[in-house]
């Protein structure tokens, strides 16, 4: 599977969040070669935030309107680390394969522990891909967080690390 093909797709949706002013991350979910399902972050410009208007949890619905497929054979890529609401949500879905771009030092969900968790989510293995075309997705939340116009998570763990990150300028 060629990774770094679909993060580019999962990046587009990134794009065009941040340009509705919202929190760059996008999500495609791959079936056999093919993007059957895309969502992009909503919720996060203007004054009424949602917290559950995650690009991957409006990948997931659009999944479910879709036809049916062995969700076991999968791949979601998502431009930020999933945090644990979409990990969830993800891994209750039936998809077995997760890859993403930038880690989420503040919310990211894929570091639990699932051998401690209760059996709907522990009894479900999953192949996480850390750090595919990083650097692209870190550019886009430097934009975001840079720009003073974007109030969302301005003064957290999140914003502060990722303006102090360092990366190779994406081309």
């Amino acid at each position: 599977m060629n990774h770094s093909l679909f993060m580019e797709e999962a990046l587009d949706e990134a794009r065009q969040a941040l340009e509705r002013g919202e929190f760059p991350v996008g999500c495609v979910i791959v079936y056999e070669g093919e993007v059957i399902a895309t969502g992009s972050r909503q919720g996060t410009a203007g004054d009424l935030v949602s917290e559950t208007d995650h690009a991957e949890i409006l990948a997931l619905k659009q999944l479910e309107r879709s036809e049916p497929v062995d969700r076991s054979r999968l791949t979601l890529y998502c431009t930020l680390e999933p945090c644990l609401m979409c990990f969830g949500a993800i891994l209750i879905s039936g998809i077995r394969h997760i890859v993403f771009a930038y880690e989420d030092v503040m919310g990211g969900g894929t570091r639990c522990d699932l051998s401690q968790m209760p059996p709907l989510y522990g009894s479900r293995p999953v192949a996480l891909v850390p750090r595919i075309l990083r650097d692209k997705s870190l550019f886009l939340f430097k934009s975001f967080f840079s720009n003073p116009d974007n109030p969302y998570l301005k003064d957290s763990l999140l914003a502060a690390y990722t303006l102090s990150a360092s990366y190779a300028a994406p081309s």
